[in-house]
């Protein structure tokens, strides 16, 4: 299963709003096919699988992440092809909460195959966060807060300087990491000072780009920003306030921008679910990570710790929290920890 987990992953960046699934066909205890759901509306990962195992699948284990679907969707139910390859026995690290996909365990039991599901369900579950939430909860994107940070907390030196805090390996993975998100957002004031593209220039090459968000109450966006000089060619969404001057406003549609006006975080993530949005990586500054993590609307946290200290003249990572008692404090949970480099990554869901 940890085989098939790691399978998934290389449909990063390809595969949403479909699940990420990895599959493993077990002959005599030893793998004799795999595969993965390579791009949306294509093969899933067991038919992939058993394309690679051949007549090895006949008496075969089939090791998948996501129970098979037994439904008629952009490809044909996967049940019928493990019962016509010969499979007598499927592994499902976890169930398909989709109701219309739902059902494959009940399918392939009635088919005489023995099935079991729940190894490594937890880690699967992780795999596919966003793809879950989006069936829980269809009022806001699935949010994920992403900050690189020196060892005290700080995103940037007195002098506003962030560039680079973080290491090449770790700034490498934030590319990977862009290219599984709809969207990429920031702040107004880190889009004004750091004038970043956001945009995906890692090895993965998303089906769709990331749209671009600016979180920008004012909507005092300069038109020689990046993000604003390229949203012909990269669509950019900027979120305001609905007192936001209509001057700046008509500035920025002129430039080719989408103008969200919300009067709360709460508003606006739900604004930019009707635009299509369903999962958002927010990458600062710290005044919009504080309110997001204030409102309670992060699902995700990366956490890059660089080795250094920037003292208390530095920018804190976190602005505004409110402020918690012990007892109530919300305890996240650890579901990645790796060194990048000589940067560590923690990534964290909220509890």
């Amino acid at each position: 299963m940890a085989r098939a987990l790691d399978l998934a992953w290389r449909g990063w960046g390809r595969v949403q709003q479909d699940p990420l699934v990895g599959a493993v066909i077990l002959r005599d205890g030893k793998p004799v096919g795999e595969g993965w759901h390579p791009e949306y509306g294509d093969r899933h990962a067991e038919t992939v699988a058993l394309a690679d195992a051949g007549e090895r699948a006949r008496g075969a284990t089939l090791v998948v992440t996501l129970e098979p679907c037994s439904h008629q969707g952009k490809q044909p139910p996967c049940t019928d092809a493990i019962i016509r390859a010969g499979v007598v026995r499927v592994i499902a690290a976890m169930r398909d909460p989709n109701p219309l996909a739902a059902g494959g365990a009940e399918r392939l039991r009635e088919a005489g195959l023995e099935v079991e599901i729940g190894p490594l369900g937890d880690a699967a579950a992780v795999q596919n966060a966003s793809f879950l939430h989006g069936l829980r909860d269809q009022t806001r994107p699935f949010v994920s807060l992403k900050l690189a940070t020196s060892l005290d907390g700080k995103i940037a030196d007195g002098f506003g300087r962030s560039r680079w805090i973080s290491g090449e390996p770790a700034r490498d993975y934030v590319q990977w990491l862009r290219a599984g998100f709809d969207a990429i957002g920031v702040g107004g004031r880190t889009a004004r000072l750091d004038d970043p593209a956001l945009t995906v220039r890692g090895p993965v090459r998303p089906r769709t780009a990331p749209r671009r968000v600016v979180f920008d109450r004012v909507a005092d966006l300069g038109t020689n920003l990046t993000l604003i000089r390229t949203a012909g060619e990269t669509p950019t969404v900027v979120v305001t306030s609905p007192e936001a001057d209509p001057i700046r406003v008509q500035r920025l549609q002129a430039a080719g921008v989408t103008v969200v006006q919300a009067g709360s975080l709460t508003q606006a993530l739900g604004s930019l679910r009707k635009h299509g949005i369903t999962s958002l990586l927010v990458e600062g500054g710290g005044q919009l990570a504080g309110a997001l993590l204030g409102a309670g609307v992060v699902d995700r946290y990366y956490w890059i710790q660089a080795p250094l200290w920037l003292g208390e003249g530095g920018i804190p990572a976190l602005a505004g929290l409110p402020t918690q008692q012990l007892d109530q404090a919300v305890r996240w949970r650890v579901v990645d920890r790796r060194a990048l480099g000589d940067d560590t990554l923690l990534v964290l869901d909220r509890g």
